[in-house]
């Protein structure tokens, strides 16, 4: 998640859990804490049945190996970093960039560090100093590097504000550096063996902010709607969103090396776009940015999605909650080619009233109609979460699980988090970063974190990375067959009899992966996964 605005009076969280460790490679997890405080029935579908499929010979041979690597921490790291991870879906741009090169482009644009360690434009007066002071003096750097991220803040505490507060002190570093950033981002990608990239940015901010401004609300959404489209109105922000995508292309390539004779790593990795609405804002507002993101989608194949961002515990956003996903709702219904992703139940006891824990998640499923969910935290306090849980898995709506960033923000972490809980309903899970710069991680550190914490073996990793493409908004049909891991990943029926990710697939499974980039993806993910176990038998 990523704050563009500071949200006044936010309540701190009153929750602080460390991180627990527990066994590694355990056969079944067991059930987290919350959710055994509140078992009254037995789960239909335990976790070790949703996932079981057989076990190959190199997948044996490369579980032992990682058996074999408890103790040894260099070692233990070295395979997580060499694990093929498929994709990040829940990445926050300017929030995954390095801290380090955010530094380096408040720099490169001559921008000052004020007394609240906040990024101003130049000239630097009194009380501010140039950024490039941070070239020489460490200690100056050290400060900045704390402020704009999470390092070295007390485990012991909140870092909810903390969190949040870094976007508007780095936020002025981000501006007309996009492509720029990207290009820090998709390297990083490329260098923990990932293999596509959804990204959140927000097109065209202030155009659609003077449309909103300029349309007023209307409480009738549908009038509202024809507001915005009268005159050309939505369509001549889109063009600007389009244009903006253009330069991004352009600095992109530029700062990646891409048509040189030595292209970055991320030159060729496959980057698409996600919509980010500023759910803090007017509802106006709020409205507008919804439908630019999805009128969007519809006009250019980079965007794909609309994702509600900022501070879920903001007051706006909790007093706001219900009708905006009826405005997601009557929008998906006049753009259905849009697909959705929502921030929900990234909440927590303490953090906000015990009945506003009852309900987000659901409502995000059941009336935005959401494909994804991002955190989904909250997940044991929703009413009749069973059933919700139920209704997840059978309309295969996964969950965005960044472990880190549920960590320092709302203080959950192991038995307190509900994953095992998604795990047990057989509710798809993917892994993910969120901001790995502000948090200081990267997505080996999660699926390590998730090995240790949840006793996963080495075929569940593989299959938590199956399933981050398989979730994907990926163009094109997939490369497995209907049910994915319930039908133990079986490939469709185009590439049967071919072993997934060979150098030679049949005419008719090569002409299947050129049609599909879906599944050409994962076919490239499962060539990995083959060089991957030949290295660790």
């Amino acid at each position: 998640m990523i704050s563009t605005f500071r949200t006044a009076n936010r309540p701190k969280s009153l929750r602080a859990a460390g991180f627990g460790a527990l066994a590694v490679l355990t056969l079944l997890p067991a059930i987290p804490a919350a959710a055994a405080s509140t078992a009254t029935e037995p789960s239909p579908r335990p976790a070790a049945q949703a996932l079981h499929r057989p076990t190959t010979p190199a997948e044996a041979r490369t579980s032992a190996r990682l058996a074999s690597l408890q103790g040894r921490p260099e070692r233990l790291k070295a395979f997580f970093k060499a694990l093929p991870k498929g994709g990040d879906l829940h990445n926050h741009l300017s929030g995954a960039v390095t801290t380090e090169y955010l530094i380096q482009l408040a720099i490169e644009g001559g921008l000052c560090i004020d007394a609240t360690d906040t990024a101003v434009a130049p000239p630097c007066g009194p009380g501010t100093r140039p950024a490039a002071d941070a070239k020489h003096d460490a200690a100056f750097r050290q400060r900045i590097i704390r402020a704009w991220s999470m390092q070295d803040f007390p485990a012991d505490q909140s870092g909810h504000d903390h969190f949040f507060d870094t976007f508007g002190k780095f936020g002025m570093a981000t501006w007309y550096t996009r492509g720029k950033m990207l290009a820090n981002v998709a390297n990083t990608v490329v260098e923990q063996n990932q293999f596509y990239l959804e990204t959140l940015v927000t097109p065209a901010s202030d155009a659609s902010k003077a449309l909103a401004e300029k349309v007023g609300y209307d409480a009738d959404l549908a009038a509202l709607h024809r507001k915005l489209v009268a005159g050309g109105g939505l369509d001549r922000v889109v063009d600007e969103a389009i244009k903006e995508a253009d330069d991004t292309d352009v600095q992109f390539r530029e700062a990646a090396h891409c048509d040189t004779r030595r292209p970055d790593p991320g030159c060729k990795l496959p980057v698409r776009w996600i919509s980010q609405v500023s759910r803090g804002s007017s509802p106006a507002r709020v409205f507008t940015q919804m439908a630019v993101g999805m009128r969007l989608a519809e006009r250019d194949p980079r965007f794909l999605a609309v994702n509600l961002v900022q501070p879920e515990d903001g007051e706006s956003a909790l007093a706001d909650y219900s009708l905006q996903m009826r405005m997601l709702k009557y929008l998906r219904g006049q753009y259905p080619d849009s697909h959705l992703t929502l921030h929900a139940g990234e909440l927590a006891p303490g953090l906000v009233k015990p009945e506003d824990l009852t309900f987000h998640i659901r409502e995000a499923v059941l009336v935005a109609g959401a494909e994804r969910i991002g955190h989904g935290v909250d997940l044991v306090h929703e009413n009749n979460w069973r059933q919700l849980a139920r209704t997840m898995a059978r309309r295969n709506v996964a969950v965005e699980v960044p472990f880190s960033s549920n960590k320092q923000i709302l203080g959950i972490a192991g038995d307190d988090h509900p994953f095992n809980a998604y795990r047990r309903y057989g509710v798809p899970i993917v892994l993910a970063t969120d901001d790995p710069g502000v948090s200081r991680i990267d997505i080996s550190h999660e699926y390590q974190y998730a090995a240790k914490t949840y006793g996963l073996g080495y075929t569940e990793l593989k299959d938590l990375a199956r399933a981050s493409l398989e979730y994907a908004f990926r163009e094109g049909r997939s490369l497995w067959a209907t049910g994915s891991a319930r039908s133990g990943y079986r490939p469709v029926s185009a590439c049967w009899g071919n072993r997934p990710g060979t150098d030679h697939p049949s005419t008719r499974c090569a002409r299947y992966l050129a049609d599909n980039p879906k599944a050409a993806t994962e076919w490239r993910q499962e060539a990995a996964f083959a060089v991957f176990e030949r290295n660790n038998r």
